[in-house]
């Protein structure tokens, strides 16, 4: 399994679009540091960036990959690998390799600049919304033989999280204004990890107090020790869910 991970790690790191990712996270990050005085007002810029673009990437990336490695895998399987070996393999390179290019791209910029807990709070948020959109590539992919679908299936699943749900959630809260929302939005937000990860920064920096009653809710919940581990359980939980799904399909998916 080591052996595997290892060559697809190797072979991902030499491959120009990461590359490229990496160079574009890395300017982006300088940039917004250099033209926002306040380091805050910076990592709130690059915020907005990252819940788009790292998702977007993490999720297109890993699809194209697992499509483009049919022939390999179906190499591999004709060894005497076990099936949960090779997509351990798969997805643990493909993981490290989008992880990898994320920490250098924004991570290593940012502590240049900033050393306070939010830095280590983007990060985190970015390398596990990183794990996130793998998984949730993994599954669409194994859905489907065809590269088409699995790309058309992967991107609904970006738009959904990052666009169509904050509609959904602002539709909800319009509509039950007079009632009392903060513990069901507390339930939307869990419900989706890129507005987890954007609550948690949003918290970090202090400006709660821009979001009202529901911010200062947000603030007891999530600024808290308890609400800290929750949020990041559950982005991890995010994770793992759909990684054990894509799993048990692969395993007996016909190849």
């Amino acid at each position: 399994m080591i052996k595997i991970a290892k060559y697809v790690l190797l072979d991902i790191l030499r491959n120009k679009f990461v590359i490229l990712y990496t160079f574009f996270l890395f300017l982006v990050t300088l940039s917004m540091f250099s033209l926002e005085g306040n380091s805050d007002k910076a990592i709130l810029s690059l915020l907005n960036i990252i819940l788009m673009v790292v998702p977007l990437v993490s999720i297109i990336f890993t699809t194209i990959h697992f499509f483009n490695s049919y022939e390999f895998i179906e190499l591999l399987l004709s060894q005497p690998i076990n099936r949960k070996s090779i997509f351990l393999s798969e997805f643990a390179a493909v993981s490290l390799a989008l992880c990898l290019a994320y920490i250098v791209g924004v991570g290593v910029p940012v502590t240049l600049f900033s050393q306070g807990m939010d830095t280590v709070y983007l990060i985190l948020s970015g390398v596990l919304l990183t794990l996130v959109f793998v998984a949730l590539a993994f599954s669409a992919s194994v859905l489907t033989r065809d590269k088409a679908k699995g790309i058309g299936l992967s991107l609904l699943f970006w738009f959904y999280f990052t666009l169509i749900y904050d509609g959904f959630v602002l539709y909800v809260i319009y509509a039950f204004s007079d009632y009392p929302l903060e513990k069901v939005t507390l339930a939307l937000v869990s419900l989706n990890p890129v507005d987890l990860a954007r609550i948690i920064i949003l918290l970090k920096l202090d400006i709660s107090a821009l979001m009202g009653y529901t911010g200062a809710f947000y603030k007891q919940f999530f600024g808290s020790s308890v609400g800290i581990i929750y949020s990041f359980l559950l982005l991890l939980l995010w994770a793992a869910l759909p990684m054990f799904i894509a799993m048990r399909k692969f395993l007996k998916k016909d190849i």
